[in-house]
């Protein structure tokens, strides 16, 4: 019998994408539109910096002067490109393409300013240029070249197409075209193989196209990535705790500001979308900013931990000196947020933005916005202020099953006051409300049956209306039926595994079944006599030391008989570059470690790029009686046989999927399209 656990879609991953996200979300996220100009700047922020650089208020006007003499803040800018490549590492045009995103970003805040049509005209000058010249972005580093500079475009782009600067609508649809198919395929899996920093980059690109494209799928994506995603980049992984030491701290200092300024990017372009990422957390974007600015003012009365980060790769005991005192501009926009739209105390934030003020260019080349004295600085608010409207719909709905129970986190509305949690049995609804006064942002469904897929939304209310639907979340109570989790061997860190209905997500700690020190964690089923299980690897894991595959298996006892087709990185003496390639390992009971059957090539692109496992793969394990044999396939269509051992296992015997980490810390590992018959 066929036990399908996910449906099978289409190998290209833009409209692979796409239809995911979409589905997922139904039909409501429709109701919800984008506020534009809604990245960095939105209607009222320009009208508010044009009145002060009019009305020569200060610090607005010193931070206008600053920005207004910048080579690059200039109509009569000369373009370097545009290009038909770019990369970095190796460097192709790097510099190029992002001294003209600065200058598009930095004309059209001028258009935005003075009204002087020049510089909306340079501006489209550069974006239509760039739209229709740039084929790829390429190098071991590409997705910090498409996750920088780019976010200063499409800044630019929002600016001047809503601010009737004269953008014609088929460059506009042009450009919208580019930022899909040329900056976002780079961007799209983030960057969980790298620092921390990386993934900002990424995250914040991404949920920028979003909102130019009108594309709420996209945006939620990476919404929830921000909240929950598997890499360093994410909130908690990246500000690791509640003193705000940040992943990167023990690096340099220059890397731990440039990060939590992407993030506080991102929490800009929430806010005017109407979502408090700001307060994600309690606020710890916030304390990772007063941390690191303690540590950046001279004050060595900093908690530090030691920490291993996410991949593996980065381990640091103290606090780095490297590039201390230097302050990145980064610090006006978060004090303005907190200390002046919000009312929180930012002492050690103050004090840094001060210091800098006026805050000058994001040096070096797009790294960041910069000029945040002239962009951000806004009068303290007076009071609490009163809702002129309804909320927006809550973001990044997170639901976390469990056999009893489904934990519902989301981002919080601004402005609102309670939330209305909805849930369905059908994506896209008719939705049956089971709570209706939660005044936090989250709730645990203890109303499930084991088994079950439900479909969530919520809505946000205050005194002037309830908001539309968040952008659906599907989650199962617990594993599908008849199927189990468990630890194998000896794991230091408690493993689980989430089903959400299409894909299986496993955190795993361990160091594999074919290591001295064996451990792992498995999700299975049981598998009568001969049959087969295929999968496939979402990317990307969150550790380029991760191990994952197949298994069946007499028991969930250690060192029982077993076969497994796994993802193994093979060592080559960089690190930050293993051999992938599938491995088909057996053991009966009592005979000692697996013993390798078949060592297969080393996986090529899609799968993987410059030697990190980033693209998906399909594993397909067989049994026919004790010959057991391994597939591998790029796109689950055209399969490669890898080879078959022989073993003696259990005529009823458990299949299912397996992950270990490789490493002291656990690793994420994400399989969809789980077939078992």
């Amino acid at each position: 019998m066929t036990k399908r656990l996910s449906a099978v879609f289409p190998a290209n991953h833009l409209l692979l994408t796409a239809f995911l996200i979409l589905a997922a979300c139904g039909q409501v996220v429709l109701s919800q539109p984008f506020v534009h100009p809604g990245l960095l700047h939105s209607s009222e922020d320009l009208d508010r910096i044009k009145q002060a650089v009019a009305a020569r208020q200060e610090p607005v006007y010193a931070g206008f002067e600053l920005f207004r003499q910048n080579p690059v803040s200039q109509s009569s800018y000369q373009l370097q490109g545009p290009l038909e490549q770019v990369g970095r590492n190796p460097t192709v045009g790097q510099a190029a393409y992002d001294n003209d995103a600065n200058a598009a970003h930095q004309n059209a805040i001028m258009w935005a300013i003075t009204g002087d049509k020049a510089y909306a005209d340079k501006a489209i000058q550069i974006l239509n240029a760039w739209s229709s010249t740039l084929r790829s972005i390429t190098g071991r580093d590409a997705v910090l070249m498409a996750g920088l500079g780019p976010f200063k475009m499409v800044n630019a782009a929002e600016i001047i197409r809503y601010t009737r600067a004269g953008w014609k609508e088929e460059d506009i649809r042009k450009t919208e075209k580019h930022f899909r198919e040329v900056i976002y395929p780079v961007i799209k899996d983030f960057a969980p193989f790298a620092n921390g920093n990386w993934d900002a980059a990424a995250l914040k690109t991404a949920m920028a196209i979003g909102i130019f494209c009108n594309d709420r799928p996209l945006f939620e994506r990476a919404l929830r990535y921000y909240v929950n995603g598997a890499g360093n980049g994410s909130l908690t992984h990246y500000i690791i705790n509640e003193e705000g030491q940040v992943q990167e701290t023990g690096r340099d200092q220059a890397h731990t500001q440039l990060g939590i300024g992407l993030l506080g990017d991102c929490c800009e372009m929430a806010w005017h979308q109407g979502l408090d990422l700001y307060g994600y957390m309690n606020n710890r974007l916030l304390k990772g900013f007063e941390y690191t600015a303690k540590y950046n003012l001279g004050d060595d009365d900093i908690p530090f931990v030691h920490v291993l980060d996410r991949t593996g790769k980065y381990e640091h005991f103290k606090p780095s000196p490297i590039g201390r005192n230097d302050l990145r501009a980064v610090y006006e926009q978060i004090y303005n947020h907190y200390v002046n739209r919000r009312g929180i105390a930012a002492p050690y934030t103050q004090q840094a933005a001060e210091k800098l003020r006026p805050e000058g260019p994001g040096r070096p080349g797009a790294d960041h916005p910069g000029y945040g004295t002239l962009f951000y600085t806004r009068p303290p608010a007076q009071g609490k202020e009163t809702a002129k409207a309804a909320p927006m719909a809550p973001g990044g709905l997170i639901a976390t099953g469990r056999e009893r129970s489904i934990f519902l986190t989301w981002v919080a509305s601004v402005g609102a006051n309670r939330y209305i949690v909805k849930r369905a049995v059908k994506s896209g609804g008719p939705y049956t409300i089971i709570a209706h006064s939660i005044d936090s942002a989250s709730y645990r469904d203890t109303q499930v049956e084991p088994g079950q897929a439900y479909y969530y939304t919520v809505s946000a209310v205050n005194r002037r209306g309830e908001s539309p639907n968040a952008c659906e979340c599907k989650s199962t109570a617990g594993l599908p039926v008849h199927w189990k989790q468990a630890a194998i061997g000896k794991v230091s860190l408690q493993g689980s595994t989430d089903y959400d209905g299409d894909a299986f997500r496993i955190e795993a700690g361990g160091w594999g079944l074919d290591s001295g020190r064996e451990g792992g964690h498995v999700a299975c089923t049981y598998l009568k006599g001969d049959g087969e299980i295929i999968a496939r690897l979402v990317p990307q894991p969150s550790s380029q030391f991760s191990r994952m595959g197949l298994i069946m298996m007499d028991s969930l006892v250690s060192g029982c008989s077993q076969v497994l087709l796994l993802l193994y990185p093979g060592k080559t003496g960089q690190v930050e570059a293993p051999a992938w390639q599938v491995r088909l390992l057996s053991r009966t009971s009592g005979r000692g470690k697996l013993t390798t059957g078949f060592n297969g090539p080393s996986l090529q692109e899609p799968a993987v790029t410059f030697g990190r496992l980033t693209g998906y793969y399909w594993l397909r394990l067989q049994r026919r009686g004790d010959i057991f044999t391994g597939y591998g396939s790029y796109d689950g269509k055209a399969w490669t046989l890898l080879g078959s051992v022989t073993a003696t296992l259990k005529k009823e015997a458990q299949a299912g999927i397996f992950a270990a980490s490789g490493m002291p810390n656990s690793t994420t590992i994400v399989f969809d399209n789980v077939l078992i018959h």
